[in-house]
């Protein structure tokens, strides 16, 4: 029963918010950033994890994270639920996601509001182009973040995989930093969509690789260090 009434009352909320996210998209003329359009997702977010009594958020390192800087921000990744996660930050970003998302009802329509980074599937190359053009627009023309999942694909077993370099060679190519984000607890749908009573979501900022760094060093050289940080990270949370 819990879970039913959950998803009733989300289904509502994303229907509510999908609305003023079309009205705050409205603005985009004077908010090119759509910083208001992000807001929204912020809203039905926080509606996600606060609707049920005994779920719990820890959000630690927000001290990390300076708003007068640009970056691209790396996450490790392990369900859907790692998107939601992200907006306990208080920074504007565009998210950098596969095509096919986009074919998902309510999903893709606030994907397009947002003004996400959707790239194709099967195509490695056209697939870089395009984070690299779109990403530099956001970060460069825009002022707004860019968030990747460096693995490229969810974690079957919850343990950081190989990252790709793309999201490193943007922070590069754009001169911004790199910052890094731990998750953990966002794999809380168990089968049949089923949802438990208590439990602890975790975001952990870790300190950025600052731009000076990143243009300072080769890309794989940012990628190797900033992997290797995250999987201790995480492994402390584990512990």
């Amino acid at each position: 029963m819990f879970t039913f009434l959950y998803y009733v009352v989300i289904l509502c909320a994303v229907v509510i918010f999908l609305i003023l996210s079309f009205l705050a998209w409205l603005l985009v003329p004077i908010d090119r950033s759509r910083r208001l359009v992000h807001s929204m997702s912020r809203g039905i977010s926080m509606v996600f994890f606060r609707t049920p009594p005994m779920w719990r958020t820890v959000v630690e390192g927000l001290d990390n994270i300076d708003l007068s800087q640009r970056y691209v921000v790396v996450l490790n990744h392990r369900s859907f639920v790692d998107i939601p996660m992200l907006y306990w930050t208080p920074m504007n970003f565009r998210w950098v996601s596969k095509k096919y998302i986009q074919r998902f009802p309510l999903i893709g329509q606030y994907m397009w509001l947002h003004g996400d980074i959707l790239i194709p599937d099967g195509n490695p190359r056209r697939a870089a182009e395009k984070i690299m053009t779109k990403g530099k627009m956001w970060l460069d023309e825009r002022g707004v973040n860019v968030a990747i999942f460096p693995e490229g694909t969810r974690s079957k077993t919850g343990e950081i995989g190989r990252f790709k370099a793309t999201a490193f060679n943007l922070a590069k190519e754009a001169g911004v930093g790199v910052l890094p984000v731990v998750l953990d607890g966002s794999d809380v749908i168990g089968k049949g969509g089923k949802l438990p009573w208590r439990h602890t979501f975790r975001v952990r900022v870790l300190a950025p690789v600052s731009a000076a760094d990143v243009a300072a060093r080769e890309p794989k050289e940012v990628m190797e260090e900033v992997r290797e940080r995250m999987v201790e990270e995480k492994s402390r949370i584990n512990e």
